[in-house]
């Protein structure tokens, strides 16, 4: 009874809220655990040098599925601080820390495209295994550094504006209020600033040379084209339309790495940049609305950077492939032997 009348004083916006913080971190938990599913069982994957890139994402969405978006859960439901303050601070910590590494793998793996396209036949002497590995460490030394910033200067903890556990600077603590927006403007230039100028930087080199490449071809194929006086319109057609496709897919490509990214990061930093000002008040259903939307981001890294790709899709179908055979075996077994079991009582009632 006290849960029904708990739901009817519930407002929509917050139910709202609560759905999409559960659905956002079961996306997240099971996209992300597939992607590690997929290194498991493919050894090309796992000897391609994006993959600790990959991985390291991966793992920091998990983790941020796992911890951070339970946290925010709880907090939107009871409206206060979800287990303690010590836990609330650890909780502010790590996500400090994923926030961070996420944003530096991403940066990473588009560094990774932008050296593969534009150096394609010294990729292998300018990428190799050890500096993904230092470019990771770089990641995990730049994200604690801040982290334990965070938590030297007791700057973590449960915040309304946003519901949850995170980098939050208590009422009592206002005189520290200088180096507290000069933490978070750093914590924001280095993290999301730095992240999307790397991105811009390299997809849009990416996307020129790719344009290149398709006129190009484009070139090659009128040509032929004109050479084939008896080839039917029809084929014609198909042609000039593969160009077009040609042209918008890596355009396609590059608005959803750059977009995605600005889509669920900005209102996030913005508000987060804006809420400084002391005159400022920011609206709590906006605060957690920006908060679901850096969750977002985790859930949907898998398919930007991974489960839509052939390499992913094609083990991904093998073992779907795999367990059904499995499941349709054990299930044919189970038949065989209810159906051997119904016989024998037959021939016991005839005899």
């Amino acid at each position: 009874m006290a849960a029904i009348v708990e739901l009817g004083t519930m407002s929509i916006p917050q139910f709202l809220l609560e759905v999409s913080v559960v659905v956002v971190a079961v996306v997240s938990l099971v996209t992300n655990l597939s992607v590690l599913l997929c290194f498991t069982q493919s050894s090309e994957l796992r000897s391609h040098v994006p993959g600790v890139f990959v991985l390291n994402l991966s793992f920091s969405n998990i983790l941020l599925a796992f911890v951070n978006m339970p946290a925010t859960f709880f907090g939107v439901a009871k409206g206060a601080e979800p287990f303690g303050s010590a836990f609330c601070r650890m909780v502010s910590f790590a996500e400090t820390f994923l926030s961070a590494n996420s944003m530096l793998s991403m940066a990473a793996l588009s560094l990774d495209r932008w050296i593969a396209v534009m150096f394609p036949l010294s990729y292998s002497s300018k990428m190799r295994y050890r500096d993904a590995f230092l470019m990771v460490v770089y990641s995990w030394l730049q994200s604690l550094t801040f982290a334990l910033t965070q938590l030297l200067m007791d700057w973590g903890g449960y915040s309304r504006t946003y519901a949850s556990c995170t980098v939050h600077l208590a009422a009592e603590g206002r005189s520290q209020l200088a180096a507290y927006a000069t933490f978070t403007v750093l914590l924001h230039c280095s993290t999301f600033a730095f992240c999307l100028a790397v991105l811009c930087f390299s997809y849009l080199k990416v996307f020129r040379v790719a344009k290149s490449h398709c006129k190009r071809i484009d070139v090659i194929t009128v040509q032929t084209l004109l050479l084939l006086v008896d080839i039917h319109p029809s084929v014609k057609e198909r042609c000039l339309a593969q160009q077009k496709k040609r042209r918008q897919r890596a355009a396609k490509k590059i608005c959803v790495f750059i977009g995605s990214f600005v889509l669920c990061f900005s209102p996030y930093v913005i508000t987060r940049l804006v809420e400084l000002l002391p005159s400022v008040h920011i609206p709590q259903y906006w605060g957690i609305a920006t908060k679901c939307l850096c969750y977002a981001k985790a859930s949907s890294d898998p398919f930007v950077y991974c489960l839509l790709r052939h390499q992913y899709r094609k083990v991904l179908v093998r073992l779907v492939g795999r367990f059904l055979r499995k499941d349709g075996y054990l299930l044919s077994t189970s038949t065989w032997s209810s159906t051997f079991d119904t016989t024998e009582e037959n021939c016991a009632r005839t005899t």
